[in-house]
């Protein structure tokens, strides 16, 4: 969400920023909006005014005997009552006008991001490993699910339809094993607090993270109008929601493993084999609520733990900044974890860290108490996939695959998996 009082202040600038995302200027249409509002507003004070003091000046002309006088402010009296529920209406008209636009617009890029229409004009940050040699072709993660008899889309699509997975023995238990190890490391050496947030929240809750109003299509909603979480960073961002924190309670770090939904799962026809794209998956997901002055620092901080995971489990990967086109809605800047699959001979992303600014914050009024004990402040808040655990476990199925289509249980995830060191078909 956007402060029209910036937007005013700085109607250039901001017009400048959306140029940057392919937008249209906003700017004259929503201070235009907002002076409707401001009078509005001004109306409703004044006739506010008008009837205490004339309420007041009942009671002195009845004192000076002057009843003609004391009748006349009681008509206006009654008059200014019957007016205020109009005038307060207005006013409540123009604030949800003004808050319908601006919760339309996406957030201002940073500076530093790369100027660019598409995905194409991603710029590569730094790559990770290398890629493995094959004396074989390698498979892609389904052909090697399907033959170990580990991975069944078939029965999936008759219990619930297209883009679910139904995974079985020890593919299940490395699915299990990786979000254990990735909540493990966050935890233990990254310093976040874990939480088992809800599944379920509210239209404002989802207001709160920006997946309200404007893609309210690609969400999965119940009868009872709750709404299926597409990602943990809906209720870990939120956790905040509402209320001042004292300053020496940040950084706060979050972290949660759950289950996703998503009902726009990708463009039509794109995917539609395998696990790539899911209605619903399984992801880590970190957040941080930070002060502003921490949260650039905080964005490196969050890609470098999300990274950890990959390195950990040696995968190799390249990282990308999301130019102008390609950074979500709701963020500031964006890093794009993608990666590397054999199988598909191609890198896909595996995490995003974003910084959002103040713009989630304010859709949810969460602010801070400076050290001062005065000064109030919106946070600032981030999110990252620490990381996708479907997309990990496609990864090592891929780049751990043997000739005979067998997979090598990477060396940090045998703890979990009671051992076992190469995931076979036993029948």
């Amino acid at each position: 969400m956007h402060d029209i009082k910036w937007i005013r202040e700085h109607p250039d600038a901001f017009d400048r920023a959306l140029r940057r995302r392919g937008l249209a200027a906003e700017a004259r249409g929503l201070i235009a909006i907002d002076e409707r509002r401001r009078q509005a507003i001004a109306k409703l004070e004044a006739a506010q005014a008008r009837r205490n003091t004339a309420s007041k000046d009942v009671g002195q002309a009845k004192a000076r005997g002057d009843e003609t006088r004391a009748q006349a402010l009681i008509a206006e009296v009654a008059q200014l009552k019957n007016t205020l529920p109009e005038l307060e209406l207005d006013v409540e008209n123009a604030d949800e006008e003004l808050l319908e636009e601006l919760s339309q617009i996406p957030n201002l890029l940073l500076d530093d991001v790369p100027e660019g229409a598409d995905s194409d004009a991603n710029v590569e940050h730094h790559r990770f490993g290398a890629k493995r040699s094959y004396d074989f072709a390698p498979k892609q993660h389904f052909e090697l699910g399907e033959a170990l008899a580990m991975m069944d889309f078939e029965t999936a699509t008759k219990l619930s339809g297209a883009r679910f997975v139904v995974l079985k023995g020890p593919l299940a238990r490395l699915e299990r094993a990786i979000g254990q190890f990735m909540l493990d490391l966050h935890i233990g050496e990254h310093g976040y607090t874990e939480i088992s947030p809800p599944l379920l929240v509210n239209d404002d809750v989802m207001f709160g993270t920006a997946q309200l109003p404007k893609f309210a299509d690609d969400q999965f909603r119940t009868t009872s109008d709750l709404w299926l979480i597409p990602t943990a960073e809906v209720p870990l961002t939120n956790l905040v929601r509402e209320s001042i924190i004292n300053e020496a309670m940040l950084p706060m770090r979050l972290t949660a493993c759950t289950a996703c939904f998503r009902a726009e799962a990708g463009a039509a026809g794109k995917d539609t084999r395998g696990m790539i794209r899911q209605h619903q998956f399984t992801k880590v997901e970190l957040v941080s609520i930070v002060t502003p002055q921490d949260s650039a620092t905080e964005h490196e901080r969050m890609l470098a733990c999300a990274e950890e995971v990959l390195r950990r489990l040696d995968l190799h990967y390249r990282v990308v900044t999301l130019c102008a086109g390609d950074t979500g809605f709701a963020s500031q800047k964006t890093y794009d974890i993608e990666v590397w699959l054999p199988g598909q001979g191609t890198y896909r992303e595996i995490s995003s860290c974003s910084v959002c600014g103040e713009f989630q914050a304010r859709r949810m009024d969460a602010r801070y108490r400076q050290s001062d004990g005065k000064t109030l402040r919106h946070v600032h808040t981030l999110n990252g996939s620490g990381v996708a655990v479907g997309r990990a476990l496609i990864a090592i199925m891929e780049t751990y695959q043997r000739a005979d289509g067998s997979i090598e249980v990477p060396m940090v995830l045998r703890p979990y998996m009671g051992g076992l060191e190469i995931i076979a078909r036993t029948a």
